[in-house]
């Protein structure tokens, strides 16, 4: 790829002063404005054909055409000139004709190059690759300053020829080797493809406020050039001589440029970012300019060239195809060449228009052509700024595209939230009606209030306790005949949603419907009646009182233990959050039974009812559901309903070392419930906590808290340091994991016994296997943390961008948090991310610095890093090596080490190797 570009680039600076040369002679500075919308016009029908070519041919047999077209065109020039039969028209020809090789090659070249390259690995590369494009411009402009007082411009055109031939042999060795592998992925709208790419530009903000700042660039370009051309001209009025000047400074530029491109460019884009890196070439002419305005001379003209020939193809051409990153690839096939070919053509035009009526039609002096310099570098860089505000959108959405479409998920327009409720509650599966009911917010509840009054009627019993609970949105009373119905229904849950509403929501009497309901013949109306009762004795005792419900709790009781008495779990579910709510500590027993209830159903209507209560006699078995992950979400809300006190007293048990390993990793979901500013505080003290499952778990209810309550202070001094403190351990981690996978060496380990070396084998497989997963679970945490530290939504897509199984999408998942990061996160941070798409194992070893550390040393430094569930494997692996050095750090374990397990197993590790000290002492 960089032999490619070198020689594309030659070839311009051979054909660039030749032609150049041979027009001034011919025809004079003053027909260049002409030529310039030539070449406007020429480029607007090349590109039609192009862009019509690009649907129906590949872009290696684009490629090679437009390669063999050149050659052959340049051959002819040749020949013509060295018959003398160049003429004017001749002369425009190939002056339009070089103007279009010059944008039409690189912008292929460039094409491939993001084919051939991802977003990680074009950063990385790309500055490579152009300072080959750099040398080439070198390369080729020296070579015409020397060659051609010697051999003549007609020779020089017919060596560009040569060379131009001499790439297509190169493009075939780079698709033959199966490089080009990212042609056929889509990241955009099919469909979206069939309109011309002018529509495609206008569809996209981003590339259009690109395609404004690149004409820009292109317009001050030629009108410096004109300038520069015009001062030279008159200065060197021998054509040889004149391009020889111009091979000569254009090789000076370039040798500037490739100084800039090996030692500032990646430095300072890391350092600027793309959008301000954009800003450097505009702001350097718009400097040079103010100083020709004082100094008209030909020397101030050659800074100012030089500052466009230097910045340009170096900081700025890297910024701008960076700043291209976010657009898909089919997409930037499409428009890119446009923009290079049509708005590079087009710029030019405008500059020749400028210099046709504004300087020659008001005979302006060249000078003024300065001013207008001036004037369009300030719209430059108001274009620039808008290019940073649609870059970010446009990485999102293409990132969230390309994450779709990896996963096999097709692109859709989005619905507004109205219009995909509307569609969920008309046709949605009973499931989705459910939990779209469950998420609605109140405003929108009333602007769908006529679908969700339809649901009542609804064929799923579920659906219709959904829509019946929308219902205390509406005014008071709404639906109250419909529901009145449902009292009657033969469903325990419908029968008590119905009642409640009537309780709480209308204007009948408390009382009437007690007196009507209590007694009622039916099972379902009468034991709802008794729960809604319960219910609202929990703040009002009298009316417990007046209906006696302590008693008819006990009759109730006293049923159960009836012969032959058969209930219904709804029954018995209503029982236990009946006894809940009425507070009667007699009953409790009741509910402490039922948690060992082989219907599971019961099992969670206790758990219920526990938490409705709040007696403290039920959180330790409350905190045992949270490990049994069928009835975690109730055992949650349970433990919510003892109010935040609860959070401390979990936090006071962990001090103490009383709660079990498998439940400490749920603490942090309960107390998140709370969504206080409390709640915070909180899980930032149990972000601090070594067990890494505890850490994750904390992390993720901050991510959630933040979700939903924004506005509460989540110190992100404490979260950006516990993201460093990860970030080292992450990759002390992947550093240890590289020597025990890698620099293990059986030989240290043949005197151990057969049994003790399989062992050995067994336990260092398990460690590779632990330490898969606790990586696995610190990046997790990585981007949770993350995405409370910067938006959330920005974090979400590069999360699900970075777990995409395509390569090239994490990538760019990388390379979008290389534009987010702080600079101090991204350079510990990124490396590391990067690992997981890097195949190069020069670049993996050289950002592993530490990798060379000693086996045994790989093992203490996860020791160190490690939490309980990691030092296990390590210690047992440790225990079979049979090494006696590892014995004071054992017993340190044995005493220190705060987890039971940890302790025990430093202890056994500790017996096995023992022996071996006293073998070794023996010998």
């Amino acid at each position: 790829m960089q032999l490619y570009v070198f020689l594309i680039i030659t070839i311009l600076l051979i054909v660039k002063p030749t032609v150049n040369a041979l027009f001034l002679k011919g025809l004079g500075a003053d027909n260049l404005a002409f030529a310039y919308l030539l070449i406007a016009g020429i480029a607007v029908v090349t590109s039609y054909f192009y862009n019509k070519a690009v649907r129906f041919y590949s872009l290696k047999r684009i490629i090679i055409f437009s390669l063999s077209f050149f050659a052959i065109a340049f051959i002819v020039l040749s020949a013509l000139y060295k018959l003398k039969l160049i003429n004017g028209s001749i002369l425009y020809i190939y002056y339009v004709i070089s103007g279009i090789f010059a944008v039409l090659t690189t912008s292929q070249f460039w094409l491939l190059a993001n084919m051939v390259f991802n977003a990680r690995e074009a950063k990385r590369l790309f500055g490579f690759i152009g300072s080959g494009a750099i040398a080439g411009g070198i390369f080729g402009g020296y070579l015409t300053t020397i060659l051609v007082p010697f051999i003549g411009n007609g020779n020089m055109l017919l060596i560009a020829a040569v060379f131009i031939l001499s790439c297509i042999p190169i493009l075939a060795q780079i698709y033959k080797r199966g490089y080009v592998g990212r042609t056929s992925r889509s990241t955009s709208i099919h469909h979206a493809l069939d309109d011309s790419a002018f529509k495609l530009l206008l569809k996209s903000k981003h590339l259009t406020y690109l395609a404004l700042i690149i004409g820009l660039s292109v317009i001050i370009a030629k009108l410096v050039d004109f300038q520069f051309s015009d001062f030279a001209s008159k200065a060197i009025p021998d054509a040889d001589e004149l391009a020889s000047f111009f091979g000569f400074w254009f090789s000076t530029f370039n040798l500037f440029s490739l100084g800039i491109q090996l030692f500032l460019t990646n430095r300072v884009v890391e350092k600027l970012g793309v959008n301000s890196s954009l800003l450097i070439l505009p702001l350097g002419i718009a400097l040079g300019s103010l100083l020709f305005l004082t100094f008209p001379e030909l020397w101030v003209l050659i800074i100012i060239k030089g500052l466009d020939g230097s910045f340009k193809q170096s900081i700025n051409k890297a910024a701008t195809e960076l700043a291209m990153v976010p657009i898909s690839l089919e997409i930037k096939n499409r428009t890119k060449s446009f923009i290079d070919v049509v708005v590079d053509s087009v710029a030019t035009g405008i500059a020749g228009f400028l210099l046709i009526f504004i300087i020659k039609g008001l005979s302006l002096p060249t000078n003024y052509v300065t001013v207008i310099i001036i004037f369009l570098i300030l719209v430059w860089i108001v274009g620039i700024f808008k290019v940073r505000d649609t870059y970010f959108k446009s990485f999102r959405k293409s990132l969230r595209d390309a994450v779709a479409i990896s996963d096999g998920v097709p692109v859709r327009k989005r619905k507004s939230p109205i219009e995909l409720g509307k569609r969920i509650l008309s046709s949605g599966e009973p499931d989705q009606i459910r939990m779209y009911l469950d998420q609605l917010s109140g405003r929108n509840a009333k602007i769908l209030m006529p679908k969700i009054l339809q649901l009542l009627e609804h064929e799923d019993n579920d659906v219709k306790i959904a829509a019946i609970n929308q219902l205390f949105h509406y005014p008071e009373g709404t639906a109250v005949e419909v529901v009145q119905k449902l009292v009657h229904f033969k469903d325990d849950e419908v029968v008590y949603a119905a009642m409640n509403y009537l309780i709480l929501h209308t204007s009948l009497n408390d009382s009437r419907i007690f007196d009507s309901y209590l007694n009622h013949s039916s099972d379902y109306i009468a034991h709802a009646a008794l729960l809604c009762l319960a219910k609202e004795s929990s703040t009002n005792k009298k009316i417990a009182s007046r209906y006696n419900l302590e008693l008819r709790i006990e009759l109730w009781l006293a049923e159960l233990d009836l012969p032959n008495s058969i209930h219904r779990p709804e029954e018995l579910s209503f029982l236990l959050e009946s006894i809940g709510y009425a507070q009667f500590p007699q009953f409790y027993s009741f509910i402490s039974v039922n948690f060992n209830n082989r219907d599971s159903h019961i099992v969670r209507h206790a758990i219920i009812a526990a938490g409705i209560s709040q007696e403290p006699m039920f959180i330790d078995a409350l905190i045992e559901f949270l490990t049994i992950k069928e009835y975690r979400k109730e055992a949650i809300e349970a433990l919510r309903s003892y109010g935040e006190s609860i959070s401390e007293n979990l936090l006071a048990r962990e001090a103490a070392k009383t709660l079990k390993n498998n439940v400490k990793k749920h603490i942090p979901a309960v107390i998140q419930t709370f969504e206080t500013q409390a709640s915070v505080r909180i899980l930032l003290r149990l972000l601090k906590s070594k067990d890494n499952l505890i850490r994750k778990a904390s992390a993720k209810s901050l991510y959630k808290l933040k979700r939903k309550e924004s506005k509460l202070n989540f110190f992100p001094k404490i979260i950006f340091k516990e993201l460093l403190n990860l970030s080292y351990e992450y990759r002390d981690i992947i550093s240890s994991k590289k020597v025990i996978s890698g620099n293990f060496k059986r030989e240290n380990y043949t005197g151990l016994s057969f049994d003790d070396q399989t062992e050995l084998r067994i336990a260092r497989e398990g460690l590779l296997e632990v330490l898969d997963i606790q990586l696995k679970v610190r990046i997790e945490t990585i981007f949770k943390l993350l995405a409370v530290y910067y938006d959330r939504r920005d974090l979400d897509v590069a999360y699900q961008g970075f777990v995409s199984q395509d390569k090239d999408t994490r990538a760019n998942a990388i390379e979008f948090l290389d534009n987010i990061l702080s600079p101090k996160l991204k350079h510990i941070l990124l490396p590391l991310l990067e690992l997981t798409i890097i195949e190069d194992q020069d670049v993996y070893d050289e950002i592993l610095e530490d990798s060379d550390i000693s086996f045994n040393k790989a093992l203490i430094q996860l020791i160190e890093v490690g939490d309980g569930n990691l030092r296990l494997p390590v210690i047992y692996l440790i225990q079979y090596l049979g090494d006696t050095s590892f014995l004071p750090l054992l017993a340190g374990l044995q005493i220190t080490a705060k987890n039971h397990e940890v302790r025990s197993f430093a202890a056994l590790a500790l017996k096995k190797l023992q022996p071996s000290l006293l073998a070794t002492n023996q010998d």
